[in-house]
């Protein structure tokens, strides 16, 4: 994955097949319900989930609102990198933005139909679940290549401006995120960790996959 990011230092709009943007809304789709899914069992969120979480409970809004609460964080984040990082701004990075709130609203819903019972061994199985689904999304939607979501896009400003590799800052930026998700709310548990140690591998290895496959 971070052979993707570094081979680019800029993007511009251009023309995309329908095969692209259809591939790049299941992506998204795929992460937004893997991130509800992982926020709804109540083991820890992910790096990216746990800001939305923290959100949603600092703004006391419901479970229901997730979506509405990273559609806030992407709102803030998209208009940040109009002005310093105008030229991460892409197609994926619009489809990203329209579709995502959606997207993690609606696994919050299916979570609620398809769970029978808040047993551990039900949370922990969902749990993982959760995360197979994000790293699979994030996986298509790199493999497409028509943009990146907010969060990929500031991590590229802060490392055209520390002039450090993308892993770096990544992991940097990681850590903040977990850090400020946690004191504004969010869920600090096993699940946190877990994604910190297998997202980049699980991502290389969908990503090589989904690229055998002539996506």
């Amino acid at each position: 994955m971070s052979s993707w990011y570094k081979k680019r230092k800029g993007m511009k709009f251009g023309k995309v097949t329908k095969k692209q943007v259809f591939a790049d809304m299941i992506g998204v789709f795929l992460i937004g319900v893997g991130i509800a899914f992982i926020n709804c069992t109540s083991l820890g969120n992910d790096q990216v989930g746990i800001i939305y979480e923290g959100i949603r409970v600092f703004g006391g809004m419901t479970y229901e609102q997730l979506g509405l609460a990273s559609n806030f964080v992407n709102v803030a984040l998209t208009v940040l990198l109009f002005f310093v990082g105008r030229k991460y701004i892409q197609w994926g990075t619009l489809i990203y933005f329209v579709c995502y709130g959606f997207c993690t609203d609606l696994g919050v819903f299916l979570y609620g139909l398809m769970v029978p019972s808040d047993g551990m061994v039900v949370r922990v199985i969902f749990s993982i679940i959760g995360c197979l689904l994000l790293y699979l999304g994030v996986a298509i939607y790199i493999t497409v290549d028509i943009g990146v979501d907010p969060f990929s896009g500031v991590i590229l400003v802060l490392r055209d401006i520390l002039k450090k590799e993308y892993r770096f800052v990544k992991m940097g930026f990681d850590v903040v995120l977990v850090i400020a998700g946690t004191l504004l709310g969010g869920k600090l548990g096993v699940v946190t960790v877990l994604a910190m140690l297998t997202a980049g591998p699980m991502i290389q290895y969908f990503s090589g996959w989904l690229q055998k496959k002539g996506l």
